[in-house]
């Protein structure tokens, strides 16, 4: 939902550093996978109770995700770059969850539910991805992407800030996890509806 106004400053800010990450031989790729471990970091932070260090390894995950698209403006993008960016992104975003359920069992029915609901949303952004891209049709409304990003209420910024509250507050992870959840689902109907109106001549 955000991440359509957020991407011009964003790129603004990284572009100058991924130029000079660009110049001293830094792949793109080597950054998605740095910012990959942070994730996992992350995810094992707050399955061990250390809730600022996973808040601070999102955040930092996070800029890696940022830096590699701008390491790869400055160098070349490539289809096993864009392939790493939306594969580690998805796994990242339900390694969290998880984290959370090993801290407390009790939140292991909200974990379950909410990596259910990124399947949704995961899925249903891929398949449009693949069709669009098969019949030529592009966008660069939230950057430039070696894939179509279709948006929807649940994007990458807010999925971010609710993985940052819920790491940095357990207590409210199960309440916010349903909501989260069904939040997700509606952006997964959304993108469903979108393909059936813009597919449906084939």
């Amino acid at each position: 939902m955000f991440d359509a106004a957020l991407r011009p400053w964003i790129d603004r800010c990284l572009d100058p550093v991924g130029r000079g990450l660009a110049r001293i031989g830094v792949s793109p790729n080597a950054v998605s996978w740095f910012g990959f471990g942070l994730g996992i970091a992350a995810a094992m932070a707050a399955a061990l109770g250390a809730p600022v260090t996973a808040a601070l390894l999102i955040l930092a995950n996070r800029l890696c995700d940022g830096l590699d698209g701008a390491v790869a403006r400055a160098s070349g993008s490539t289809d096993l770059g864009a392939y790493l960016d939306i594969t580690l992104d998805f796994i990242f975003y339900s390694a969290v969850p998880f984290g959370l359920a090993l801290a407390d069992p009790g939140h292991a029915l909200a974990a379950a539910f909410l990596i259910f609901s990124f399947v949704g949303t995961g899925s249903s952004f891929l398949a449009y991805a693949i069709i669009a891209q098969k019949r030529g049709i592009s966008t660069e409304a939230r950057g430039k992407k070696g894939f179509f990003y279709l948006g929807g209420l649940t994007e990458g910024g807010e999925t971010i800030i609710f993985l940052v509250i819920v790491v940095l507050f357990p207590q409210v992870f199960v309440p916010l996890a349903w909501v989260f959840g069904f939040l997700c689902w509606i952006t997964t109907g959304t993108r469903v509806w979108s393909a059936i109106m813009q597919f449906s001549d084939g």
